[in-house]
């Protein structure tokens, strides 16, 4: 487990545990996934190379992560069973505890926006449906139209998924199941936070709300232990506060970041049926990227300025900055 000096900084990123089959993926769309993860990186990395604010940089990559159709939130965001995209996001300031969520929303360029909004321009932290959206066209924030966030990918999921319900066939397709995309950092001054959004799952029960948006569960943020983002089947990683339960070990028992980590992932949520994975970063810069499904698109950067990305269980493949 690598630390980081007091001086330098870190960023992690995640697209979603849950990955398309080796045997389904090709060379090209492999190295669009990683290309995807490597511009999301240099976001967040721009941000704390000039010394910016924990916050901002994984605001940054998460925004980024919004913007790629590959991933499950923003514009590559899911459909319900019903046909509509409804995206949850949050984000955390380990100095203060700060933070904000919504979820339910459809509209918003980019919900880690909102959840920011929430969370600086509110005494609330968790806004809801059209409440929320009220919020957010009061805040001025960029609304695109339902065709900015179409993609043929998750519209042919959708349609698949529900063919399937209809004939009973079991849905072995992890990246039907769950898709999040997320952001941990570390600056230079040691704060850390935290950053999740996410469509949800293909052809969730319109109104249904994962992990991502709830503070403890799939985002946590506190400068005392950790900062991590969560990605898998929500609904068990809220009943077991994935998040909160991986600061409280290492708060409590001692542990160290990969152990809470590997704890809570492997030997907690695994068993109970909570397939996915957490991207973390410690107070004193290590990280932990564990999963237990077939993959997590994720990657991490460091001062050196060096991005490094993985989607299966294999290391992290190193490319220098451009």
């Amino acid at each position: 487990m690598t630390t980081t000096s007091d001086n330098d900084f870190v960023l992690a990123i995640h697209g979603g545990a849950g990955t398309i089959l080796r045997s389904k993926m090709t060379p090209e769309r492999e190295a669009a996934y990683h290309a995807g993860l490597r511009r999301a990186l240099d976001a967040g990395r721009t941000v704390l190379a000039d010394g910016g604010a924990a916050l901002d940089a994984v605001t940054a990559a998460v925004m980024a992560l919004e913007d790629e159709p590959l991933f499950n939130a923003g514009r590559g965001a899911v459909y319900t069973s019903a046909g509509k995209q409804e995206m949850d996001a949050a984000i955390m300031d380990g100095r203060d505890r700060a933070a904000g969520a919504i979820a339910g929303i459809c509209g918003p360029r980019n919900p880690i926006l909102a959840a920011r909004a929430v969370m600086e321009k509110s005494d609330h932290v968790f806004l809801i449906g059209e409440s929320a959206m009220q919020f957010c066209r009061a805040q001025g924030l960029a609304f695109e139209e339902s065709s900015y966030f179409y993609t043929d990918q998750r519209w042919n999921a959708l349609q698949e998924t529900l063919a399937m319900r209809r004939s009973g066939a079991d849905d072995q397709d992890e990246s039907r199941k769950h898709g999040t995309v997320g952001a941990v950092a570390r600056d230079r001054k040691g704060n850390l936070a935290a950053a999740t959004s996410t469509g949800g799952m293909t052809a969730k029960s319109p109104g249904r709300v994962g992990d991502s948006p709830v503070i403890g569960a799939g985002t946590w943020a506190d400068n005392e232990t950790c900062a991590v983002s969560a990605t898998g089947h929500g609904e068990i990683f809220i009943r077991y506060a994935a998040g909160h339960e991986i600061a409280s070990l290492m708060r409590y028992a001692g542990r160290s970041l990969e152990e809470a980590s590997r704890a809570v992932v492997v030997d907690m949520l695994a068993p109970a049926g909570g397939s996915g994975g957490v991207i973390a970063v410690g107070r004193d810069g290590s990280v932990s990227l564990p999963f237990n499904c077939s993959g997590m698109y994720r990657g991490v950067v460091r001062g050196d300025g060096v991005l490094r990305t993985a989607i299966y269980d294999e290391p992290l493949m190193d490319f220098a900055k451009d």
